[in-house]
């Protein structure tokens, strides 16, 4: 089946790269003519495991390609993804320009039966919009479809190929008997396609995502009323996880959720609230915990030196929102980098794979690491934003070496309290007890 997908972010480019893998000839559609080039020579402007791999073999094969002209990459598609960006206004509405203005092109363009697709998450009722605008001037029928995506980022290429299910708002059903023989392949182990109207498909989207954001901010509540009861949130994590009607995901505190969904997606659906009138009080609060939490963290930080880090260094593993991504978009980890630098501290950072974006944020306002013990090297105390594997089995005996005082804020409670008391070290994290080591690494080595 011929594809054109119309935006190479995040959401074009797996969509793309999966539906080639299934044997589809997907064209990728992008504005920025210097990025479809970079594509076009095999450089893939994203990190995401397992994309590489799928990318390669079918540019290879000549089912993947890329242009930077909408009328040669939609010619002879039967559908068309739009997988375009909808950043958030100040007030929390999704801005839809991108979209719309693609919609109105398309109006023009269009030579025969289109199955047209929102793959962005889009508002309520923006598949009725997409529709009005292409009818002006369409000569063809078409369908508007919303098929919003549930990826991970980290695990995006395996939540494609193997999705729990598919979501697919449309109330026709030659666009329906078009879009099951399109995922067929992709759900021959049983999983469901369901089928709905439009504007339910749009909600479904918003609706999961706030969902584990509030499964988020729950947990990080119970963290922090943990600390105060002298209760331990990992022991309760495990006591609340084993029941089926909670489920043991998303209920790790740390510092707080990120990314490019999370806190964009809760913004739009409580705009979307309060368009219609609606208080969401649950959504307000979410956000407002999601906000104090890193707060919290950094105040704790501060507490520990009297609120004055002039002269200190700081010692910060991880930068991504997440693991196994590149992606620093609503990062805690900016955030504590930004305060961090307010009070007079001099920051080392490592990241596997963000590096780049931050030093394009912050230039030489931090120094970039060459591995994770180079970020060490003559720090007064070490910081934890992102649960990297790499970080969870350190080399304890280097790190007291490098560095100058025994003292781990860590924001994603890598290690066991005992294992850090036994240490010497001062180990404050998310919900627990704070082992309150002398912080002091050449008296630990004797």
């Amino acid at each position: 089946m011929k594809i054109a997908v119309i935006g190479t972010g995040y959401v074009g480019l797996v969509t793309g790269t999966c539906f080639s893998e299934t044997g589809n000839d997907v064209v990728c559609v992008d504005n920025n003519e210097e990025k479809v080039k970079q594509l076009r020579a095999g450089k893939i402007p994203i990190y995401e495991p397992e994309l590489d791999t799928l990318f390669d073999r079918n540019t290879a094969q000549g089912r993947l390609k890329f242009t930077s002209n909408l009328e040669e990459g939609i010619a002879g598609a039967k559908i068309i993804f739009l997988a375009l960006p909808t950043p958030p206004g100040e007030d929390g509405s999704a801005d839809l320009k991108y979209i719309l203005g693609v919609a109105e092109k398309l109006g023009h363009i269009l030579s025969d039966y289109t199955v047209v697709i929102n793959k962005s998450t889009v508002p309520v009722g923006t598949a009725d919009k997409v529709r009005a605008i292409i009818a002006k001037n369409a000569k063809v029928e078409f369908d508007v479809v919303s098929n919003p995506e549930f990826l991970r980022e980290g695990v995006a290429v395996e939540d494609f190929m193997k999705p729990e299910r598919v979501v697919i708002g449309t109330k026709s059903a030659r666009a329906r008997k078009l879009l099951e023989e399109l995922y067929e392949p992709f759900v021959r182990q049983g999983n469901p396609v369901i089928f709905m109207d439009e504007r339910s498909a749009e909600v479904t989207k918003y609706a999961a995502n706030a969902f584990l954001a509030a499964k988020i901010s729950f947990m990080n509540e119970i963290a922090n009323l943990c600390e105060l009861v002298n209760a331990d949130v990992d022991q309760v994590r495990k006591g609340i996880g084993t029941d089926s009607r909670i489920g043991k995901r998303f209920l790790f505190a740390g510092v707080g959720y990120g990314g490019s969904c999370f806190p964009k997606d809760v913004k739009a659906l409580y705009y979307t609230a309060k368009e219609n009138k609606y208080d969401f009080k649950v959504l307000d609060a979410v956000m407002q915990v999601n906000d104090l939490q890193r707060e919290r963290f950094v105040d704790r930080i501060l507490a520990k030196y009297n609120g004055d880090l002039s002269g200190k260094t700081i010692a910060l593993w991880g930068l991504a929102f997440k693991p196994n991504t590149d992606d620093v978009r609503e990062a805690p980890a900016i955030y504590i980098i930004e305060e961090l630098l307010k009070k007079g501290a001099k920051i080392r950072a490592y990241d596997p794979e963000a590096m780049g974006h931050v030093e394009a944020q912050f230039g030489d306002k931090v120094y970039f690491a060459t591995d994770q013990y180079d970020a060490l090297s003559a720090a007064d105390f070490l910081v934890i934003a992102t649960e990297w594997n790499i970080f969870r089995s350190p080399d304890f005996d280097k790190i007291n070496s490098l560095l100058k005082t025994k003292v781990i804020f860590d924001g994603r409670n890598l290690y066991h309290v005992d294992n850090m008391k036994e240490l010497g070290y001062y180990y404050y994290s998310i919900g627990r007890e704070t082992a309150e080591g002398a912080g002091n690494p050449k008296a630990h080595n004797g």
